[in-house]
């Protein structure tokens, strides 16, 4: 299920404060930091966004 559209543009990376792409179409949904040097990749549990640095998943 995709965020809301005017969720998606307040929301901003923790860790540097970039804008994120939703990616919730995927097999496992989660929000992709789009900042360089970057690219931490949040889940999305039961619709919700969980912004956490500590739950974030590093780019390969």
């Amino acid at each position: 299920m995709p965020l809301e559209a005017g969720l998606l543009e307040i929301l901003a990376c923790p860790a540097c404060h970039a804008p994120l792409d939703d990616r919730s179409a995927a097999g496992s949904p989660e929000l992709v930091c789009t900042g360089k040097g970057c690219g931490l990749a949040y889940p999305v549990r039961d619709g919700i966004p969980v912004l956490l640095v500590d739950e974030a998943r590093r780019p390969a």
